[in-house]
């Protein structure tokens, strides 16, 4: 038996008045998807326990098979995973975006997407103006940054800035604020001049490094993954999921998904159990506000990865299928929501009850937790 996850990032929505109040799920020409609904089955998930903030850690921890209200202690942490830190008990990492703040505004939580190259050079200066003391600040992808503190900043509360687009800043508040109101402000000083759209840095997602289970111990498969984000391939490190690095993939709209539904395929053929595939197209789209992006990502996943994976699959033998996102992105509020999302199961060897992946198709569905559907995906 071979295992595919397929994680649409943000990919649920709510009724867009641009698409005479439907969804982009709705809306999207998704043949495929449809096809597998059909013999699959649909229901709704609270990858989002309750009383945990909506992001992408906790909601992608749950799809892969690990509660969140166990094993969750903060986004940075994960992605350190990723950039190979290994912090010690008296260390905490901080996410450190490159933002754009105009006159006390969130006018971009991405800082206009700088390449890595660039972006690299300004948290090299700014490890170089500002780094020492404990703080040490680490390069990732394009506006994704690591920023390690001793563990007595932790106590603060921050805002994440996707949370914040086009309002207004909210800054941190608690014992460790001061400490970090001083570097968010001094780092506008070291990054004018750099000829980014970013102005400064944003400081959030703050938390010890996790002590996760590998996942061959919980659910005794071998297991690879394929993403363009460091949070989830920090994951991948903490659980020791193979992490396959793929050319041309990226965080962006311009993601080469048949490169990533090949390199699935080589490691199902090669002796993996089980693939994890994260495409971040749909939660981009979803925190611009682009609808027509969001639409058109939802049928580059149906075109360019699951019309050539379910007869792939069928030439390897018997497979199963789980794929939901991790969370709502809705285009109308550009931020992630705790709602259940739907998600949708298949087998192979056995017929479901068919359905339609869609918000309102599940709409009245019972909510099962996020974290439960690894185990019906491998039968356990």
């Amino acid at each position: 038996m071979k295992y595919v996850v397929c994680v649409p990032d943000g990919c649920a929505d709510e009724p867009v008045a641009e698409l005479d109040g439907r969804t982009p799920l709705e809306v999207a020409h998704l043949p495929n998807l449809k096809a597998l609904a059909a013999r699959g089955e649909v229901g709704r998930a609270a990858v989002i326990p309750e009383g945990m903030a909506p992001g992408s850690d906790v909601g992608n921890m749950a799809i892969f098979g690990y509660d969140p209200a166990r094993f969750h202690t903060g986004r940075a942490p994960i992605e350190a995973a990723a950039l190979g830190l290994r912090l010690r008990p008296d260390q905490i990492a901080y996410r450190c975006n490159l933002v754009t703040v105009t006159d006390g505004v969130m006018t971009d939580f991405s800082g206009g997407h700088p390449s890595t190259e660039d972006a690299t050079k300004a948290i090299e200066a700014l490890q170089e103006e500002l780094g020492g003391d404990g703080i040490e600040f680490h390069p990732g992808v394009e506006y994704r940054h690591i920023m390690v503190a001793p563990a007595d900043w932790l106590d603060a509360a921050c805002v994440p800035p996707h949370d914040l687009s086009d309002k207004a800043v909210i800054l941190p508040e608690g014992p460790a604020a001061p400490g970090l109101r001083r570097l968010m402000e001094a780092s506008a000083d070291v990054i004018d001049g750099l000829g980014l759209d970013a102005n400064q840095i944003w400081l959030w997602g703050q938390g010890h490094q996790p002590d996760m289970p590998t996942f061959t111990s919980l659910y005794g498969l071998d297991a690879a993954l394929s993403s363009a984000v460091d949070l989830i391939r920090g994951l991948g490190v903490l659980t020791d999921i193979e992490v396959v690095d793929v050319e041309g993939v990226t965080p962006g709209y311009d993601t080469d998904y048949a490169a990533q539904l090949d390199c699935a395929l080589d490691a199902l053929a090669d002796g993996a159990d089980l693939f994890i595939i994260h495409v971040e197209a749909t939660d981009e789209a979803g925190h611009a506000g682009d609808v027509a992006e969001k639409v058109r990502a939802l049928e580059n996943w149906d075109r360019h990865i699951l019309a050539g994976l379910v007869p792939a699959l069928d030439r390897l033998g018997p497979w199963r299928l789980l794929l939901l996102p991790d969370h709502a992105t809705p285009l109308r509020l550009k931020t992630h929501t705790a709602d259940p999302v739907p998600y949708l199961l298949v087998d192979s060897k056995v017929a479901g009850p068919g359905g339609v992946y869609t918000e309102a198709a599940v709409a009245s569905a019972p909510v099962v937790p996020g974290h439960q559907l690894m185990e019906r995906l491998v039968g356990r």
